[in-house]
């Protein structure tokens, strides 16, 4: 169970509208959503204009298919329920839709993200939104490798709970804001293994709070922004050269 529930619904809605923004900020075409869940972030995409491929990728088959009926209620015109009730875990899947001004097109797939295959290369931004948590903290140096080494999105974004926050959530001491998770960071932390990552992968590095900020425990969730550095492009910390769209707003850069 999610302790005090009712205070972190709005919260989580708060974090999905500054990850969808961050997503439309950064200019992408293609977006691939590592950790989809139930497709919260694919939903408030799936009709974006601007976007033109969304790939959401998950190891639990009944949250794909959650994402497939959710899909089906919101575009019933473009993707079909019938198609999503007799749909394999192991298939890709694709919303039917062709044409411009139709939204992007749309694949779900059952897969593990420390072990990405070719295909999953060359997207313009990767989101791991209350992701790595979930993760063992001895696999992170694998989801590392997965995003940063072979992926190389040119926009990665990554959200995780903000340790600081949880008595305002009423979290008892020594304990997780869900069972699942196998770590929850304080930002100090965060930033640390953010900051490490950037400096081995040649990416720029921004933070921000999110998530009813409080002016000394920070958001309910902290986000970073990662942007590929290309030859042009300056260094962590940084502002960006002219021509180079800069972070959204609410951001810090690192130092």
């Amino acid at each position: 169970m999610h302790w005090n529930r009712t205070a972190t619904t709005p919260l989580h809605e708060e974090r999905l509208e500054a990850v969808v923004a961050a997503v439309r900020a950064s200019g992408a075409r293609s977006l691939l959503d590592l950790g989809c869940g139930e497709g919260d972030v694919l939903v408030r995409l799936a009709r974006d204009p601007d976007l033109e491929h969304l790939l959401g990728l998950d190891l639990d088959a009944r949250c794909l298919q959650q994402v497939r009926l959710r899909l089906a209620a919101e575009m019933p015109a473009g993707f079909s329920a019938a198609a999503a009730n007799r749909a394999e875990p192991h298939q890709m899947y694709d919303d039917e839709r062709a044409g411009p001004g139709n939204g992007p097109r749309i694949e779900l797939r059952q897969g593990s993200l420390t072990e990405p295959d070719a295909s999953l290369s060359g997207f313009d931004c990767a989101i791991l939104v209350e992701t790595i948590e979930h993760i063992d903290p001895r696999d992170l140096a694998q989801v590392e490798q997965a995003l940063f080494a072979r992926m190389r999105p040119r926009t990665a974004i990554i959200t995780t709970p903000n340790a600081e926050f949880n008595p305002l959530l009423e979290v008892p001491p020594n304990r997780f804001r869900h069972p699942d998770h196998r770590f929850e960071w304080d930002r100090a932390r965060f930033k640390r293994w953010a900051r490490g990552i950037a400096q081995r992968h040649a990416y720029s590095l921004r933070h921000r709070d999110i998530g009813g900020v409080h002016p000394l425990y920070g958001g309910a969730s902290q986000m970073a922004l990662f942007r590929r550095e290309e030859p042009s492009e300056t260094l962590i910390g940084t502002a960006p050269p002219p021509g180079i769209e800069p972070a959204a707003p609410g951001f810090l850069a690192e130092k």
